[in-house]
């Protein structure tokens, strides 16, 4: 009898759920928007009870195109979700304010004062935390919102949350708090004199310090749950991880070598080393995040796709979208002289940059909007050439690029961005991979003994491969030149806003 599992990616947008069988082929997969509050600017915050009103609905649309049959012999589940996205809840896990958001940038006092510290724990999360991160958030929570703190039972984040809601098991992810929480497994965990060194003395009371490895069963589904969509009893959920991070499940990115570039709003490009090396630039290297015995590497491009929505809500607000990418095809390589800066949100990678911004340079009484549109398509694919450049410069090669998310259905973006790094892009039958690898390591851990490699080989499979036109590469080759010396001419201006 076929075996079925369920992965849930919470987004930011919204949560989709999918379910698959054991050659990762999925016979349902649903998606509910939540929506997001932007109180001032630089702030994000969501409901979390939208989540699980999202993740309910979800699960129900789901389930109601299976045969019960199918829904039966559901025998593991597993979730990714956004980080850091924190949220203070009681001892009921109930929100005791809005969720923090993973893009807001509240906390740049906090991520200051941290990396002030120079603390030796900083060596494993590449020299620096970023603002966006879990402890800068908890920091800005206890110092502007004591009143809440003091009430809060744990301070959480969105995995951790539906995970609870689902089984009945409060546990962190050694991913997410590896990555976003300053934790190093081979060092014996969180760092009492580092917590204390940043004023988060009471962190053992605020945090969840259960820390479950990727693919380690937290338990079965509650009964409650399993009534309510009758759903097999002995069901088991299985530990996730952050969505950009379990999206290299859902690629099979899981060995040296490969980068995995999930591709939406923002640009998180992924890849594994077996030794440890202090890279530049970077977030990481972290041990032991993904896969016990590697280190993890993450670069980011904080506004890609975002981008150009905010460039077609303002400037082709009536157009479809056909028509502004048969505009920019027009457009040569290099835009006619004309050259942007994607660093609407500040620049994630190499520069680490939160003061950097957009820039259009160039410009001419000739240039056209699809000019700046093309410009832009160029200006993210430069973004992601540079951190291909900066993994390059530092010794570790990069064959390939395997890309997922929505901006992969746009070739035209897909061909710039191989013609500008000059290497292929791989892309797979299945885009979802955050829920593929949900479901990838729902079956590992219960179905092939923990085999992430051979459950990733069974259910991965590749659909086209991009390849570089080589000379339209030399021609960017000059243009990336002149994208990387704007930068660094404006760097110093942009640093006094």
């Amino acid at each position: 009898m076929s075996k079925y599992f369920m992965g849930v990616d919470a987004g930011t947008h919204g949560i989709r759920v999918g379910i698959a069988d054991a050659k990762g082929e999925f016979i349902a997969m649903k998606e509910v928007e939540h929506p997001t509050d932007y109180p001032i600017p630089g702030r994000a915050e969501q409901n979390a009870e939208h989540w699980w009103t999202g993740f309910k609905a979800a699960l129900k649309d789901c389930l109601s195109t299976i045969s019960d049959e199918q829904r039966k012999n559901i025998v593991a589940g597993c979730i990714c979700a956004t980080s850091s996205t924190i949220v203070p809840v009681s001892e009921e896990i109930t929100p005791l304010a809005p969720a923090i958001l993973w893009m807001d940038h509240r906390a740049g006092e906090q991520a200051n004062r941290i990396n002030a510290t120079n603390h030796p724990v900083l060596k494993y999360c590449g020299e620096e935390v970023s603002l966006e991160w879990m402890l800068p958030k908890i920091l800005w929570l206890k110092e502007n919102q004591p009143d809440v703190y003091q009430k809060t039972y744990k301070i959480i984040e969105q995995l951790d949350f539906l995970n609870y809601r689902i089984c009945g098991v409060l546990s962190s992810c050694i991913c997410q708090m590896t990555c976003k929480g300053n934790y190093v497994e081979s060092m014996g965990g969180f760092q009492r004199d580092f917590m204390e060194a940043i004023g988060f003395e009471d962190y053992e009371e605020k945090l969840v310090t259960r820390v479950e490895k990727i693919g380690t069963p937290l338990g079965k589904i509650t009964e409650e749950f399993a009534k309510e969509f009758d759903l097999n009893p002995d069901m088991v959920m299985i530990q996730g991880a952050i969505d950009a991070y379990m999206a290299m499940f859902g690629l099979n990115v899981i060995e040296p070598n490969k980068l995995g570039v999930i591709m939406g709003t923002s640009f998180v490009h992924l890849c594994l080393t077996e030794k440890k090396k202090d890279y530049k630039g970077v977030w990481g290297p972290y041990e032991g995040a993904l896969i016990g015995n590697m280190w993890l590497m993450e670069g980011g491009q904080t506004s890609a796709a975002s981008v150009l929505d905010w460039y077609q809500k303002n400037f082709y607000p009536n157009a479809d979208y056909e028509t502004i990418i048969r505009e920019a095809e027009a457009i040569p390589p290099g835009c006619d002289g004309l050259v942007a800066l994607d660093f609407f949100q500040g620049n994630r990678t190499p520069y680490k940059d939160a003061n950097a911004k957009g820039v259009f340079y160039g410009l001419k009484l000739t240039h056209t909007k699809a000019h700046l549109y093309r410009a832009l398509l160029e200006a993210v694919a430069f973004g992601t050439a540079n951190i291909v450049k900066n993994y390059e410069d530092q010794g570790y090669p990069v064959n390939a690029l395997i890309g997922c998310g929505g901006v992969t259905k746009n070739r035209l973006w897909m061909q710039i961005i191989s013609d500008i790094i000059g290497k292929p892009i791989i892309v797979n039958k299945e885009l979802q991979a955050g829920v593929l690898g949900c479901n990838v390591v729902a079956a590992a851990g219960s179905q092939y003994d923990g085999d992430f490699a051979k459950a990733a080989n069974e259910m991965v499979h590749p659909d086209v491969e991009i390849q570089p036109d080589m000379e339209t590469h030399e021609k960017y080759a000059k243009i990336f030149e002149k994208y990387l010396e704007l930068y660094q001419n404006l760097a110093g201006m942009m640093a006094k806003e």
